[in-house]
């Protein structure tokens, strides 16, 4: 684009005709054009060529257009008779030299006019094979949009900011998306993300059918981003009852690079909306920057649009199978279409832990007795630590002291949900009740190598 500037406009080469005239060159004259040169019309006649040779009988001698329409017409009907006769007669000197074609009737491409080219490389067109292609239908997408839209909801949140000047408190609302993952005699549970329902102090979900009921937090895990919010069953009505389905769950290891995505959520908080796109890469290890803290997290990245909002929301395979939970987006100015979504695989241990955690009072929450500290994959690289939660600090006499927990452990799993920091690791503890059993599974550091092992531990209280 340097060398077409407001500056070189005017930087055509002076005319010698010109007498340093330039009002007739290169200021009032239109930009030249290639599609002008092939604009037909009649001549111009130039007034300044007529007063030094006056011959305006010729410049205006033309034909008029009833004339130039029969000329036309007759010039087209000669070019086509003309045609015919060669396709026939080229037709009829092809059938003389191959007479076998007219009675298999093949096609041939003549390649040559060379007969004896003809009579041995034939090269048959005949007839074409379907191909196997399948292409995913649009009533498919519409299909599953219709039976899964139900199991969706748009959540509304509303915290609490202080203004950093002058240390006003003010309202801020939020939104996100949510999928309804299961029901009991009491309950409505919902799975989202953590971010969505984090630091709120009111939880408003909206149904399918536009229905608004209030939800609390069930449980969290912040370093999973997921969490589980209920809602009241007897504050639901049961026209709403009757129109919401539960989400169906799929299995995220077993899709492939390539395979439909369909995502569903309240993007920017205009209510339930629909994007399609597809698996773009599996596993991809993503680091999420949270409060400046940053956390590793392994995704399933999609070129479907996530936007805010869709966060919580479904992520669905064309069977309409829950696959993921939408989570980020990545927002760079030169980045398009790398959404990411929690694996439906990695969530649902997770998620069904959350289902089932108790509201507790500080008195009822379970105490394990250690000091944790995070082991991430950087610090696994440089010392050879099993990743997890390295126990650095155990309290004497505590629930870990009894269990034979020791300095140097790693735990990895309680409850068969992974744990993968300090800050999972307390908030998993806390939700469940004094005196429950609970089986943790960690790596000892045993002749040189670590080994798994694994110890059911009954929590006690805080003191």
């Amino acid at each position: 684009m340097d060398d077409y500037n407001q500056n070189n406009i005017n930087q055509f080469p002076e005319n010698p005709n010109n007498n340093g005239n330039q009002e007739n060159y290169g200021y009032n004259r239109p930009e030249y054009s290639f599609w002008a040169e092939k604009v037909s019309g009649p001549p111009i006649y130039d007034y300044h060529q007529y007063q030094n040779n006056p011959q305006p009988e010729q410049v205006n001698k033309k034909k008029s257009p009833g004339r130039r329409f029969i000329a036309f017409l007759f010039k087209a009907a000669v070019f086509g008779i003309i045609s015919g006769m060669a396709f026939v007669g080229v037709g009829y000197l092809y059938g003389r030299l191959n007479p076998d074609a007219l009675i298999n009737k093949e096609s041939y491409i003549l390649g040559s006019t060379n007969d004896e080219i003809l009579s041995e490389a034939k090269l048959k067109v005949g007839s074409t094979e379907h191909g196997t292609v399948s292409n995913i239908s649009e009533s498919s997408v519409m299909k599953v949009a219709e039976e899964t839209m139900p199991s969706i909801v748009s959540i509304t949140s509303i915290s609490t900011n202080t203004d950093i000047w002058f240390g006003m408190e003010y309202p801020s609302e939020g939104s996100g998306s949510g999928i309804i993952v299961g029901k009991d005699e009491k309950e409505l549970l919902i799975a989202t993300n953590n971010h969505v329902v984090d630091g709120t102090d009111k939880i408003t979900v909206t149904f399918i059918d536009d229905s608004q009921v209030d939800a609390v937090i069930k449980g969290t895990d912040s370093m999973a981003d997921l969490a589980v919010i209920a809602v009241d069953l007897a504050d639901v009505d049961q026209t709403t009852i009757d129109a919401i389905k539960i989400a169906k769950i799929g299995n995220s290891d077993d899709i492939k690079v390539g395979e439909m995505t369909i995502a569903i959520g309240n993007a920017m908080g205009y209510g339930q909306s629909l994007t399609v796109g597809y698996v773009s890469a599996k596993d991809r290890k993503i680091e999420v920057s949270d409060s400046g803290r940053y956390t590793t997290m392994v995704l399933l990245q999609t070129d479907a649009a996530i936007n805010p909002g869709n966060s919580g929301g479904a992520l669905l395979n064309i069977n309409g199978e829950v696959i993921g939970i939408n989570t980020v987006k990545f927002a760079d100015y030169k980045i398009e279409g790398m959404g990411y979504a929690i694996p439906i695989s990695r969530a649902i241990p997770i998620i069904n832990e959350l289902m089932s955690r108790e509201i507790l009072k500080p008195e009822e929450q379970g105490f394990l007795g250690v000091g944790p500290q995070d082991v991430t994959e950087e610090v696994s690289d440089m010392f050879g630590i099993p990743i997890g939660v390295y126990i650095s600090t155990v309290v004497e006499g505590s629930a870990a002291d009894k269990a034979g927990l020791q300095v140097g452990d790693v735990i990895q799993y309680i409850n068969d949900v992974e744990i993968t920091s300090g800050i999972q690791l307390r908030e998993l503890i806390s939700s469940i009740r004094v005196g429950t059993d609970i089986e943790i599974v960690y790596m000892r550091h045993i002749n040189g190598d670590y080994k798994k092992q694994t110890v059911t531990v009954t929590l006690g209280a805080r003191e």
